[in-house]
């Protein structure tokens, strides 16, 4: 599907090329090319690397200004064929000049940013530079582009290398277990480290102390074209000197390095004319051949280019083995794209090289396919396939913005909030207020002296806690808690409340029977976690369900009246409900147990909701002026009067309007747990509809509601998780994946779950700042009591709240404190101080 108009550079020997490539997607995807050649001057080669990339800037301006297309700003791909160290697509360290290249200033530094800072010194064009591309790479692209088995690029010009496509999950350097990648082997430098030394001979070792690099790319000194002439002329120099040839006379031609060209050995292999030319050549270096002298020379050149070969047969042969056992497969069929001088060139070269690959891979089937356009037009392919990739990664990133929230938005959000604290606890604007702020009539902490049994029940999503709760005070202060957990199926939450609470009833039996206290009438504490307004500590008036609850015959009804009608109705045993609370006073008092600074309770869970300690004189709904009194703040409305408008996204609409309360509890559904997993799939579905994700194919199970739970966003962020592991928690899903689709769904995760940390910390931020000023104080010390699986399995979120707090409420120090044990146990905590003051109040 790629599409456009691209520049390539390539870059890698003495000569280099300007190509531009335009590829068209109209059914029939069609490359056109246009190219021209420049020399690199050898006085460039070896002098700054400012000079080198400020010649070649020069020249593709030179060529953009030849094709009159100067004013437009290309995409390019760079062909720079030296061995360098990539941390990405468009940037590449470069270890070490190879090919007689000395350039100072430029080893250990980003060719990539030479280049553009050689572009921006001349002012008159701009490029974008999206890739840089090794030779052997854009080889392997090239020909690929025809042949889609090819898997190895392999060059044997004046340098040698390959590349080939590895498996993801042996590259260590790179993340990732699936999907292949090219590496790009420098296979020049095989031997540096003494492993060929058993057949490196006299001449190749002094051939390397003459060379530029010493100790250097060993193995391209005995099969590349830069030296495979030289080699042939030492051998010479040596017979010549031992006798051996051209009746022992030394000229000063053969003497000098470099004299006897690698394309000679080409022109005296040949088949019909190469005695004719080995005559011509040595005459030309002052000698005077005799026949028999020109027969060596041939036989000479002949061992020398076969040993180059069929040594880089042998090593070829060892990679396409590696890609064979990697598949796993018996046959291997691959394709080999091949370039470079020697092997085109020279006459018996390819034929050699590839004899030897298949006597040593006798089960495999190897194709080799010449690159007619050079590693230029492979170049551009890698920029039109990067810039694809570049331009869906843009589209993604710009849907993704709308669900990142600035420090300036989340200070707003901390704003409006307070803004609706005020209405909701107001007596004139309470009414209209979506944060109800409504009073618990919980006004005092656990002291100490509470003691007793009692039993709690925890009330708050799909499973339900019934606790036996003992209370020890004195030396042995401490609690001692029992409990078992029961579900509730979907028919009875979606049912009727008479059958909803004679389950709960249902359950509460067999805990007493689980026991051994079946006869026995304790105290009970409520844990009823969705909004109701309390009229007393044992009263409240279910305002409306959330959660996925929808029990008929309960809302504006008294919860506990209906609990102790099933109770009655069952006429097994009696209980007195002495509290009704919330989960989040539940856990506020728990917490409170352990440490006395804790006055506020959140939640975030499958819902999410906070309480904190209020100063009575500003909860205007009841009587008295003295003291505190703990508001269950009912904090998921925030934002149904439209307040949040403008950062809700199109995606928190998708997941409102097919929730079983559209328009209800809109803070909840963009930070609470029953709802993260479903913006999750509504972001990947359009992000499939788009074509960028998923290659633009959905699957049915991916449009399945509630399909992507909360918790697979907590595995998918785990640090410690794989990307393998990801796919196969997408696989098992119904979704086939690739590494790349598996790395954008982790980062959509990773958007939505900050958000919801953000936005969290931003309520969170507005309730501790609201009890600093109430007191009037410069800076509060406070404690907050947590509870919720998002909370305490997801892996960033408590981090990011915490940090967003920090950021928000800078004059306040703000504790976290995980309740370990529920809000059953603050619910029996609650029912032991009740029964505290009541017992008081009798006395």
């Amino acid at each position: 599907t790629e599409d456009g108009d691209f520049l390539a550079l390539d870059l890698g020997g003495t000569n280099f090329r300007v190509l531009r490539v335009k590829v068209s997607d109209n059914g029939l995807q069609k490359v056109e090319m246009e190219n021209q050649i420049y020399a690199i001057p050898e006085e460039l080669m070896r002098g700054s690397g400012v000079q080198l990339f400020d010649h070649i800037a020069e020249c593709l301006g030179n060529f953009m200004e030849k094709l009159k297309i100067k004013d437009k700003k290309l995409p390019l791909g760079f062909t720079f064929s030296f061995p360098c160290h990539q941390t990405k697509l468009d940037e590449s360290i470069l270890v070490t000049w190879t090919k007689g290249f000395k350039c100072s200033s430029v080893e250990g530094k980003d060719v990539v940013s030479m280049l553009r800072k050689s572009i921006k010194k001349r002012g008159d064009f701009d490029i974008d530079i999206v890739a840089v591309v090794n030779d052997t790479v854009g080889t392997m692209m090239t020909c690929g582009y025809d042949d889609h088995n090819c898997e190895v690029g392999l060059i044997v010009g004046t340098g040698t290398n390959a590349c080939y496509m590895e498996e993801m999950r042996h590259i260590d350097l790179v993340e990732g277990d699936e999907g292949r990648m090219c590496i790009n082997m420098e296979w020049g430098a095989f031997g540096d480290d003494g492993v060929l030394n058993d057949i490196r001979t006299d001449f190749d070792r002094e051939i390397d102390m003459g060379s530029l690099n010493p100790g250097k790319q060993l193995f391209e000194k005995m099969i590349s074209g830069m030296y495979m002439g030289e080699l042939v002329r030492l051998i010479l120099v040596k017979m010549t000197k031992e006798g051996l040839l051209f009746e022992g006379r030394l000229t000063p031609d053969l003497l000098t390095t470099g004299h006897f060209e690698t394309r000679y050995v080409s022109a005296i292999e040949k088949e019909k004319e190469g005695l004719q030319k080995a005559h011509e050549i040595l005459t030309k270096l002052g000698l005077e051949p005799s026949h028999e002298d020109c027969v060596a020379t041939h036989r000479i050149c002949q061992i020398v280019s076969t040993r180059s070969a069929s040594l880089c047969g042998a090593t070829l042969a060892a990679v396409l083995r590696r890609i064979k056992e990697n598949k796993g497969i018996d046959r291997l069929r691959s394709t080999v794209g091949v370039d470079g001088s020697v092997y085109k060139k020279h006459p018996h070269f390819a034929r050699r090289l590839h004899k030897t690959v298949r006597k040593l891979l006798p089960d495999c089937e190897i194709r080799f396919v010449r690159s007619e356009d050079g590693s230029g037009k492979g170049a551009a392919m890698v920029t039109a396939v990067a810039y694809r990739l570049a331009a869906q990664h843009k589209a993604r990133q710009k849907i993704l913005e709308a669900l990142k929230l600035s420090h300036e938005q989340l200070l707003e959000v901390k704003q409006r909030l307070r803004i609706e604290m005020e209405k909701g606890l107001g007596k004139e604007t309470h009414a209209e207020a979506t944060v109800k702020m409504l009073p618990t009539y919980v006004c005092s902490t656990p002291d100490g002296t509470e003691k007793g049994d009692f039993l709690a029940l925890d009330l708050g999503g799909t499973n339900f806690r019934v606790l036996l709760v003992r209370v020890r005070s004195g030396m042995r202060r401490g609690v001692e808690m029992h409990n078992k957990i029961y579900s509730i199926p979907v028919e009875i939450m979606q049912g009727t409340g008479e059958e909803l609470f004679d389950h709960i009833v249902h359950c509460i039996s067999d805990f007493l029977e689980y026991m051994g206290m079946k006869g026995v009438s304790l105290p009970l504490g409520f844990t009823f976690s969705f909004p109701c307004q309390q009229n007393n500590l044992d009263e409240g008036i279910l305002l409306k369900w959330t959660k996925g609850f929808k029990a008929t015959g309960c809302e504006g009804e008294d919860v506990v009246s209906l609990l102790k009608e099933a109770i009655h109705r069952r006429e097994e045993f009696d209980l007195d409900v002495v509290a009704l609370v919330n989960d989040t006073v539940g856990t506020m008092m728990t917490c409170g147990y352990e440490d006395p600074y804790c006055e506020v309770g959140l939640i975030v869970g499958t819902g999410s909701n906070a309480c904190y300690m209020e100063e009575m004189r500003n909860v205007e709904l009841l009587e008295g002026e003295e003291g505190r009194m703990c508001v269950n703040m009912e904090w998921g409305a925030f934002g149904d009067n439209g307040c949040l408008d403008d950062i809700q996204t199109e995606f928190d609409l998708a997941v409102d309007e097919l929730s079983l309360n559209p328009g209800k509890q809109r803070f909840e559904k963009m930070i609470s747990g029953m709802y993260l997993g479903e913006i999750v799939r509504n972001i990947l579905i359009d992000f499939t509809k788009r074509g960028l994700l998923f290659r633009g194919r959905i699957s049915e199970r991916l449009k399945t509601r509630g399909i992507f739970e909360t918790k697979f966003l907590s595995q998918i962020e785990s640090d410690c998780l794989a990307l393998l592991q990801v796919r196969s928690i997408l696989q098992h899903l119904g979704l086939e994946t690739t590494c790349d689709d598996s790395i954008i769904v982790k980062e959509v995760c990773t958007v939505v779950a900050r958000r919801a940390a953000q936005l969290c910390g931003a309520g969170m931020a507005a309730v501790v700042d609201k009890i600093r000023e109430n007191r009037g104080l410069d800076f509060l010390k406070i404690t907050v009591g947590v509870d919720g699986t998002l909370y305490k399995l997801h892996p960033h979120f408590s981090t990011v709240m915490h940090e967003t707090v920090k950021q928000l409420s800078p004059k306040c120090e703000v504790t976290f404190l995980q309740s370990e044990d529920g809000s059953g146990k603050g619910a029996a905590l609650i029912t032991a101080v009740a029964c505290r003051i009541r017992e008081a109040g009798q006395r």
